[in-house]
């Protein structure tokens, strides 16, 4: 059956491929904040606050969300990035009650569990979510799960399907993560393996394809099989692994900020060293999706399209 979709943060990377992929089966209507070039489906240029978006969504009569739009590198306006994660999604959700749509998938992330050196070795969707007050990225992703949960019990008629993503890769992805990738030295803190796992963005976007098409339902991971530790990191990357202790990386991390030449501060070190290490057991036995790609296989296929670059920023 055909829906009428509307997808937040329509103009991101997986936003526009998500558009292109859909556009030809379903009504598609982009969202987001930044202008729109030449684009062959329907887009309004909009804040997700916006009261206007219940029109929006009333013009098309959507019946499915996809709930892409977030503050993705937090500002030094931590107020700002709060109004647009949380108001936002409120205001993503109010509209969807007032309109009558049917089902939202919304990209949460596994830093919604936080970085806690009690986190088990493998995390699954039972598991409580404690995202860090002190990371806003992590907060707000745990903020807007338990807004969420208000809306599953008090509008249970809204179906939603929440994805938790690790470490997203793929040819030309640039985020926090892939920032320590590209310095001269992999710092690693002393007694931590600091395991990262990884997904492809393709299969991101064949699992988000997947839940709106089939209307999903649920809270799943979504990672690559197995992990990486630092030191596996660093070897792939065939870079110098400095090893240094928490309290010489939080002093260090402290004066660079006081000095304005860091926007970190010492509580990124939990950021290394508690690192949320997901399984995808739910991902393949529940939801029916088998990652095309494991967490080294998306690592080096990363390394494979940016070698030259690691190698000339080093």
């Amino acid at each position: 059956m055909a829906h009428n979709i509307l997808i937040t943060g329509s103009q991101g990377y997986i936003g526009q491929r998500l558009m292109v992929a859909l556009k030809d089966k379903h009504t598609v209507v982009g969202v987001d904040i930044v202008a729109a070039q030449d684009c062959d489906y329907s887009y309004h240029q909009m804040d997700i606050r916006s009261v206007k978006l219940v029109d929006v969504m009333r013009e098309y009569d959507i019946t499915h969300v996809v709930h892409l739009a977030s503050v993705m590198q937090p500002s030094k306006n931590r107020a700002r990035d709060y109004d647009i994660d949380i108001n936002g999604t409120k205001n993503v959700l109010q509209a969807c009650v007032h309109t009558g749509v049917q089902h939202i998938t919304v990209t949460s992330s596994g830093a919604a569990y936080g970085y806690h050196s009690d986190n088990p070795a493998w995390l699954s969707e039972h598991h409580p979510l404690r995202g860090n007050r002190e990371f806003a990225y992590s907060h707000h992703k745990r903020l807007i799960e338990e807004l969420l949960k208000q809306y599953q019990t008090q509008q249970p008629q809204l179906q939603q399907l929440i994805l938790r993503p690790g470490t997203v890769l793929g040819k030309t992805t640039h985020n926090q993560i892939t920032a320590l990738f590209n310095q001269a030295r992999v710092i690693a803190i002393k007694g931590s393996d600091s395991p990262f796992v990884f997904i492809w963005d393709e299969d991101v976007l064949a699992i988000i394809l997947k839940g709106v098409t089939e209307n999903r339902v649920g809270q799943f991971n979504l990672a690559g099989d197995g992990a990486l530790t630092i030191t596996e990191l660093a070897s792939a990357l065939n870079k110098p692994l400095l090893t240094l202790p928490a309290w010489l990386v939080k002093g260090a991390l402290f004066v660079a900020r006081r000095l304005g030449l860091s926007q970190y501060g010492p509580e990124q070190v939990n950021f290394l060293r508690f690192r949320p290490v997901l399984c995808n057991e739910a991902l393949k036995t529940q939801f029916g999706y088998q990652p095309q790609k494991s967490s080294r296989e998306v690592f080096d296929y990363y390394l494979q399209h940016n070698q030259e670059r690691l190698n000339h920023d080093a």
